[in-house]
């Protein structure tokens, strides 16, 4: 239903989630950009953790997921680009 919002030729924003994130950061205000970015690295090092005290090897998880789960992890990284974006839009105005 949505599927064409993600898709670079359709995108009614006129490029790729990840494409439009990278002009985001590159021409928002530095110190929005460096909060959400730092916000991002915690996460990821939180998930991180909680899979090491699992004993899951993360760089492992990762791989296995992006095989078994590819278009799924697509999305969701898509979602997370145009969040982050969001975030980042709103923090500007």
């Amino acid at each position: 239903m949505y599927e064409a919002l993600f898709e670079d030729e359709n995108d009614i924003f006129g490029g790729s989630p990840k494409s439009k994130f990278m002009d985001v950061i590159f021409n928002a205000n530095n110190d929005i950009v460096r909060m959400e970015l730092e916000k991002m690295i915690y996460k990821m090092a939180a998930m991180e953790t909680v899979l090491e005290q699992n004993g899951i090897d993360c760089d492992e998880a990762v791989k296995n997921v992006k095989i078994s789960n590819g278009a799924e992890v697509e999305n969701c990284a898509k979602s997370i680009f145009i969040e982050t974006m969001g975030n980042i839009l709103s923090q500007s105005e």
